[in-house]
């Protein structure tokens, strides 16, 4: 049984990941730097250090990587290629600054882009952290950094990723990768792809 890293799982778990984890072929190991969500290890994305080399074989990243200083993306997208094997890849999946700067562009900062099971979210909740939980002192949801596709492709690759596939969603303001260690022929990379991004 393959294992995968949800990393900054906060409360979620394997079946609030992607189809193609939430089989009976994955084991999920939960990481978050905070021990009240009960993760399996705690810890950061730029130090997983509880985390042996080469020893998952994909890593699972929902909205987190946009919760960095910019000059820690490269820091965290490293220990992500470490703790995989050779034969591993990423899922990362967060905000599409193109989209969301539409909104701001028609001067829509604060007015409700999408209805959440949190309640509404403004373009300035997505650019910034979620506002209500950051008020109530949880500072974990500000965001520090942020991507386009473009952007989030190359930084992939700066990496050291050797093939990224990716897709934006304008409609629901994110970004979906998919970033593989080794070379894999198109249709493998389309059929991983499917796999694990929205339809």
């Amino acid at each position: 049984m393959a294992t995968f890293l949800h990393v900054g799982c906060g409360p979620k778990h394997k079946n609030e990941t992607t189809p193609g984890f939430n089989t009976g072929n994955w084991t999920e190991t939960r990481l978050d730097i905070d021990a009240a969500v009960m993760p399996d290890v705690v810890g950061t994305m730029t130090d997983m250090s509880a985390v042996p080399t080469g020893s998952v074989q994909a890593v699972f990243s929902s909205h987190n990587i946009e919760h960095l200083y910019p000059h820690e993306v490269g820091m965290a997208l490293t220990e992500f290629m470490r703790v995989l094997d050779d034969d591993g890849f990423a899922v990362i999946t967060c905000p599409d600054l193109l989209s969301v700067c539409a909104l701001v562009a028609q001067d829509r900062l604060t007015e409700p882009a999408y209805n959440s099971p949190a309640g509404p979210i403004a373009p300035i909740d997505i650019l910034y952290g979620h506002r209500p939980p950051m008020a109530r002192g949880n500072l974990y949801m500000a965001h520090r950094c942020g991507f386009t596709q473009k952007v989030l492709d190359a930084t992939l690759r700066a990496a050291g990723f050797k093939v990224v596939a990716s897709m934006a969603r304008a409609q629901v303001f994110d970004l979906w990768a998919l970033a593989c260690k080794r070379e894999l022929p198109e249709a493998e990379l389309r059929a991983l792809a499917l796999q694990h991004f929205p339809g």
